[in-house]
């Protein structure tokens, strides 16, 4: 699973519960995108989620 390149945001753990407090497994994804953008290393095509996007944290390579 893909994970946040600026800020490690990944998927979380959680649980379902029901009326009758019955727990089944599920997981919580972050809002990733497949964007370019300008690192150290040059452009480079990197998972970043929209957080980061809004926040202007990364900068889009044209």
């Amino acid at each position: 699973m893909a994970s946040c390149y600026v800020c490690g945001k990944k998927k979380v753990v959680g649980h379902n519960v029901s009326h009758a407090n019955n727990k089944t497994k599920r997981y919580f994804f972050p809002n990733l995108q497949r964007m370019k953008i300008v690192t150290e290393k040059g452009p480079r095509r990197v998972h970043v989620c929209t957080r980061c996007l809004r926040s202007g944290l990364v900068k889009k390579a044209v």
